[in-house]
């Protein structure tokens, strides 16, 4: 979305022209639904990375409850989830990734119209499309954990994962232990995964 705009009127043609020729969509990423239970990191960020889910502390509570909700009425299991004032990440595993994305596009939907409300800011878009990334192993699964965990903190929000209210991490440690948490966090490393995602 944010290279788009870097691009002259001609490179944006080719672009479009080639998106047309492999039937993707115009402006957003291709959905692949594939048969059969995958793992997935689904992602969303607010449009322009605009702190609109930080507008409260509340909010962000809210939100955080209603997101955990969408996800597990559609996921066998939630392995990792996330959110920060402009943008959320849920690694999780599921059958249904059509029926979860259009839930969180429903969500997405309630969400703007509450918000522009609230903040008496009616016809402001709140969210670019969510996406989804197939996990291709055991590896990425659990890289992809870490990298949920760890937002906070590559963020600059806090210093530790446990410190950030808005995810999984307590959990997940309360879980597995500090042990298996810091094992899982050696064998598997972030590096430079999800480089320009959220930035």
């Amino acid at each position: 979305m944010y290279d788009w705009r870097k691009l002259t009127p001609e490179q944006r043609q080719e672009v479009l022209e080639r998106r047309k020729a492999i039937t993707h969509p115009w402006h957003s990423p291709p959905h692949q639904f594939l048969p059969g239970t995958r793992q997935y990191i689904v992602s969303a960020a607010c449009y322009e990375h605009t702190d609109i889910i930080g507008y409260s502390e509340e909010r962000m509570t809210e939100f955080s409850a209603q997101l955990f909700s969408a996800c597990s009425a559609h996921a066998e299991k939630v392995f990792a989830w996330c959110v920060l004032p402009n943008h959320y990440h849920v690694a999780l595993q599921t059958d249904a990734i059509k029926q979860l994305l259009r839930e969180l596009g429903l969500m997405h939907g309630r969400t703007s119209f509450e918000w522009n409300g609230e903040e008496k800011s009616r016809g402001r878009q709140v969210w670019f499309n969510a996406v989804e990334r197939e996990m291709r192993c055991n590896d990425h699964l659990w890289a992809s954990v870490n990298y949920v965990h760890h937002n906070p903190v590559k963020h600059g929000y806090v210093d530790r994962w446990q410190d950030w209210e808005w995810s999984s991490a307590r959990s997940f440690l309360d879980e597995v232990g500090t042990e298996r948490a810091a094992e899982i966090w050696r064998n598997y490393p972030v590096f430079e995964y999800g480089a320009g995602w959220d930035d």
